[in-house]
């Protein structure tokens, strides 16, 4: 980062997913949304399929899947809407979608997520967050690369948080072993993995053509926050002065991952952490927007690619 200027755009928090997308043509581009049919990702997925893109969503639930693409066709008219199965938590599951995608990818957004839930581990004895929203998509997002190195100019777009100020990696125990397990902590280290991915990733794919960022999407009530209860949004309200978090609807909140899935003025960049649809500054202590020096540090992102590829090895 040092020594790069800030992108900005013309766009805001107050944008909507289809304000950034107006005026782009994405016929013959093929994307894949994960967690494609809750939140967010409804509204990412509603915008790529607007601006002309075949859409995958790829979805836990297939029924939801369905129901989410039927809503998409009706509202844009495009028939290129696809629903297949696909559980982060589950590496057979991520290897079954990647064996099964053919063809070039243009868009991968890496959407889907756990936030703050009890302690829950996969089969293998990984901590369900960082399984999840960050070993899940890292299978998944380097499973694609041949398919991403064949289309052109392909994006990758990493959904992060805010919450990635709550921790680093933790390299020495990341599953939680020996600490105490805690929601919050545990969620906010598969955030700042999620922002480290789109660094190393980013470095590794640029001879490839392909572009990595990490974004904050920005406070949305959707059911990502099932695990979290009105007393934990109050403590947050009074983490943050009393007055935050300002909500932002669905369609705002998917409007910084449509910018770095599709603007021209995105063309080239990579591995550099967005919130609000511009460039987010070096966060200040006390305060929660901003990136964390951490989460763009070369050195641990590096060693997240290390660590991750031998975890996924077994």
């Amino acid at each position: 980062m040092t020594g790069t200027t800030r992108i900005t755009t013309p766009f805001t928090a107050a944008s909507t997913a289809a304000e950034v997308v107006d005026g782009i043509d994405l016929t013959g581009r093929r994307a894949i949304v994960t967690g494609g049919a809750s939140g967010i990702g409804i509204e990412t997925a509603r915008a790529l399929a607007g601006a002309g893109a075949e859409v995958t969503l790829a979805v836990r639930d297939l029924d939801a899947g369905e129901r989410t693409a039927q809503d998409i066709v009706a509202a844009t008219g495009n028939k290129q809407l696809l629903v297949a199965p696909l559980d982060l938590a589950d590496q057979a599951s991520v290897a079954s979608f990647v064996a099964a995608w053919d063809g070039p990818l243009h868009i991968l957004v890496n959407n889907a997520g756990v936030m703050a839930s009890p302690e829950l581990r996969t089969p293998e004895g990984w901590e369900l967050q960082f399984a999840t929203n960050h070993l899940g998509h890292f299978a998944l997002a380097t499973g694609l690369h041949r398919s991403l190195a064949a289309a052109d100019r392909a994006r990758v777009v990493s959904v992060s948080s805010s919450a990635h100020l709550r921790s680093p990696v933790v390299f020495e125990d990341i599953h939680f072993r020996e600490r105490a397990y805690e929601p919050w902590a545990a969620y906010g280290q598969s955030k700042t993995a999620n922002v480290l991915f789109a660094v190393e990733a980013a470095k590794r794919w640029a001879d490839d053509g392909i572009t990595v960022n990490a974004l904050m999407p920005g406070a949305i009530r959707t059911n990502l926050q099932r695990h979290v209860s009105e007393e934990d949004l109050d403590r947050l309200r009074a983490a943050a002065g009393g007055g935050g978090p300002v909500w932002k609807t669905p369609a705002q909140g998917a409007a910084t991952s449509v910018l770095l899935a599709t603007s021209p003025l995105l063309e080239g960049v990579g591995g550099r952490y967005f919130e609000d649809c511009n460039e987010a500054a070096p966060n200040q202590p006390g305060t929660r927007n901003g990136v964390a020096s951490y989460a763009l540090d070369p050195q641990a992102a590096a060693q997240l690619w290390q660590v991750t590829v031998a975890m996924l090895a077994g």
